[in-house]
């Protein structure tokens, strides 16, 4: 699992970069101090995620990572704590606040660990079974309307009917297929193909209109030529 680092201290880069080499499936590839350095490195390389600052002089971590059209996991370190809810709202694989241990370094790193390889195993499915109550119902791609939180539910809006599962919206897009479907909001994603209408702040699927937010607009570049 590639990673980068960025945060405008160096010496808690020093620290991460120490952690990660103890963690056997987790290659730092970079560190940076300049965000946007890293910008330019991210569009040059593939990487699966970063270990990001919030509070920097030049541009926060919350603005680096909504900037960013392709965004990898984020594990989040920092020594604030008011910026938690918001890093959730982004699916933040984690926050780390400093002075961070081994021990939490590494529980981070195992979560997003998790999600890599859900995301590796599940790129040629077209279907996903989704547990409704103690039942697991197959759902195919192709039926998908959209998708909406709910809670720590997910609200499956199919072509012929509705169904809540347990699981969150980081879970959820590790598992789509990514040239099928996009956020469009902290709460919503969309089946690219039931798209009807594209409006500046909402599409309409199925007549319903669906809002989008500014930290996803840039999702919707291009949208009308695919």
């Amino acid at each position: 699992m590639n990673a980068i680092a960025l945060d405008d201290e160096p010496l808690a880069l020093e620290v991460v970069r120490s952690h990660a080499s103890k963690v056997p499936f987790l290659n730092l590839k970079a560190d940076f101090t300049d965000a946007f350095q890293a910008m330019e490195y991210l569009q040059k390389e593939n990487i699966d995620l970063i270990f990001l600052d919030i509070k920097m002089p030049d541009i926060s971590g919350i603005d680096f990572l909504t900037s960013l059209n392709k965004k990898p996991m984020v594990i989040f370190t920092t020594a604030y704590t008011e910026h938690a809810v918001t890093s959730f709202e982004l699916d933040a694989i984690d926050y780390l606040l400093k002075p961070f241990s081994l021990s939490r370094f590494i529980k981070g790193c195992n979560k997003a660990y998790e999600l890599y390889q859900l995301r590796n195993k599940s790129g040629s499915a077209d279907y996903v079974f989704l547990k409704t109550g103690y039942e697991q119902e197959k759902v195919n791609f192709a039926d998908i309307l959209y998708l909406e939180a709910a809670g720590n539910y997910v609200n499956f809006v199919l072509k012929d009917r509705s169904l809540l599962s347990r699981m969150t919206f980081a879970e959820l897009e590790a598992i789509l297929p990514r040239n099928k479907f996009i956020r469009t909001h902290r709460s919503y994603i969309v089946a690219i193909s039931n798209v009807d209408k594209i409006e500046r702040h909402q599409v309409h699927i199925d007549g319903k209109p669906i809002p989008v937010s500014e930290s996803y607009m840039q999702n919707l570049t291009g949208l009308d030529k695919r």
